[in-house]
């Protein structure tokens, strides 16, 4: 569409329905008007292969097809196909000038109630989690099979899906993936479709091939209350992407889970989900399409950065976002080499340390625990509570620390108790603060991996100026902090377990990189 165009849907006077303000917003394939209640989706008239909007007629059809195929979710949210007309001030969704485009016109749901919000801000529960998976599964239940629906459960569906997305993220090889995990993950996918072709076949006969969604993740669900779900904006434009397996459909909203570190929600909706469906053998090749679903994400970020009409700074973002679902693609595959092991991180304040701890527990899937949230717990706080504290005193005093790191070991010997990994994410700024995990680490057979996070100071203090501003962070680190935490700073040694010094002004990908090499997880090369 024309910027001319563009620009005169952002009025008021170009609706039928009165509305005090109009925001754009856009993705690689749409342009969406957000009204005061209403949302106006209009198509770009792309052409990716996969998807082809590229003439008119295409669009109102598919205009069509999303109203219809949605309906079955969130059957009172999409309205129609409304008609966009010519007019002398450009262009409107009302008149009797000439039709030039169409768009689905939609309810506006609220903002504060979609479901990656209500994550962001601690507001999601499990009886949340479990009304999703109950209206997923009950979905899945009655959606429509056939002959050629089954053709998407097929072994050569799949693997066509995956070399046309093989393809397409070449151009964005040494961008937003190195060539290196490009060909790991292409491996492992081949590797995994050869050894595991009965189960594929056996999920074809078992009916688990259905007309699915295509897209549930947290921004597509709306948890209007406790167990009113409505799940929008489903796949429309290729139903190669929606005719699949069931376990496909719901491992992108698991593999969304594990992206912002909520692995036990995956947890919670399976156990509900297999509850409702019976569908227990959905297990065996949901790691397969978590990789399918986050590489998918990746690339569909990455195509943000061709589109010319996406400005610069929010193609910064996507970059970012694209490396990190490209990483957690790379991580599904890397998680059988790691052994258990007790992972701890040290450094002083705004040293980074907090941020490798996330990153790692993406890739590797294992669980975290930090000291800034689990001390306020113990003081009976909300994570994101500030409290500015003078350097060792109040909830920062000797008696209140020793409790936080006695929290986090009986944390991380629960952890490897049950055989799992675990990461403790703390400043460990004295050998007395590591030795008990070092003793733990021994006593379980284990290794301990000690993350040393170094950066510049100018670094640190510039993090630490913009923590201040972060609602959502639970650190009350400032810069008089730093400087006392970085006079009485020890340095981990050799005896202690293996260091692993990271320079944390890098790259999230260069950092991720040098830990799994050094602990042997990521191959050389």
């Amino acid at each position: 569409m024309e910027q001319r165009l563009l620009r005169s849907l952002l009025n008021a006077s170009a609706y039928p329905d009165h509305t005090e303000s109009v925001e754009l917003i856009q993705t690689h394939v749409s342009y969406i008007f957000l009204t005061d209640r209403y949302v106006y989706k209009v198509k770009k008239p792309v052409d990716f292969g996969f998807l082809n909007f590229s003439t008119l007629d295409r669009r109102r059809f598919y205009c069509d097809e999303e109203v219809r195929l949605n309906r079955r979710l969130c059957p009172d949210i999409y309205l129609g196909v409304a008609q966009v007309r010519e007019t002398l001030e450009g262009a409107s969704f009302f008149g009797n000038g000439r039709v030039i485009d169409y768009a689905v016109k939609m309810k506006r749901l609220p903002a504060e109630r979609m479901l990656d919000r209500m994550l962001r801000e601690n507001r999601v529960t499990e009886t949340h989690i479990r009304a999703v998976a109950r209206a997923v599964g009950l979905f899945h239940q009655v959606a429509e099979r056939g002959e050629e629906i089954d053709a998407g459960g097929s072994l050569a569906t799949i693997r066509a899906n995956w070399e046309e997305n093989f393809q397409q993220a070449r151009l964005f090889r040494d961008i937003t993936i190195s060539g290196r995990d490009a060909q790991l993950i292409e491996a492992w996918v081949e590797r995994f479709m050869s050894e595991h072709a009965d189960q594929f076949h056996q999920r074809v006969n078992g009916g688990f091939i259905r007309d699915c969604d295509g897209d549930i993740h947290m921004e597509n669900i709306c948890l209007r209350d406790e167990e009113n779900v409505c799940i929008f904006d489903c796949i429309e434009f290729n139903t190669r992407f929606r005719h699949g397996d069931t376990a496909a459909d719901i491992a992108f909203l698991l593999m969304d889970f594990d992206y912002h570190l909520r692995p036990d929600f995956s947890r919670i909706f399976l156990d509900e989900y297999i509850g409702i469906t019976g569908d227990s053998e959905a297990t065996a090749v949901l790691d397969f399409y978590k990789v399918y679903r986050a590489f998918i994400r990746g690339k569909v970020e990455s195509m943000r950065l061709q589109d010319p009409q996406i400005p610069e700074e929010e193609k910064v973002a996507a970059r970012e976002r694209a490396g990190r679902y490209l990483r957690l693609a790379r991580g599904y595959v890397l998680r059988g080499a790691l052994r258990r092991s007790l992972v701890i991180t040290c450094g002083p304040t705004g040293s980074g340390k907090s941020f490798l701890a996330r990153e790692l527990a993406l890739e590797l899937g294992v669980a975290m625990a930090s000291s800034d949230v689990v001390r306020k717990e113990l003081a009976g706080l909300e994570p994101t509570d500030r409290r500015a504290e003078a350097f060792g005193e109040g909830i920062y005093a000797e008696e209140a620390t020793a409790r936080t790191y006695g929290a986090l070991l009986d944390r991380a010997e629960a952890a490897l108790s049950a055989g799992q990994s675990i990461i403790i994410d703390a400043t460990f700024r004295r050998r007395s603060d590591r030795r008990p995990f070092t003793v733990l680490a021994k006593s379980q057979g284990v290794p301990l991996v000690i993350i040393h996070a170094t950066c510049p100071e100018e670094t640190v203090r510039e993090r630490l100026d913009a923590r201040m501003n972060d609602s959502r962070e639970p650190s009350d680190g400032r810069w008089e902090i730093y400087l006392r935490q970085r006079d009485e700073f020890e340095p981990p040694g050799e005896r202690e377990g293996a260091v692993i010094t990271v320079d944390t002004s890098q790259l999230a990908a260069e950092m991720a990189d040098t830990i799994l090499g050094a602990m042997g997880i990521l191959p050389c090369g």
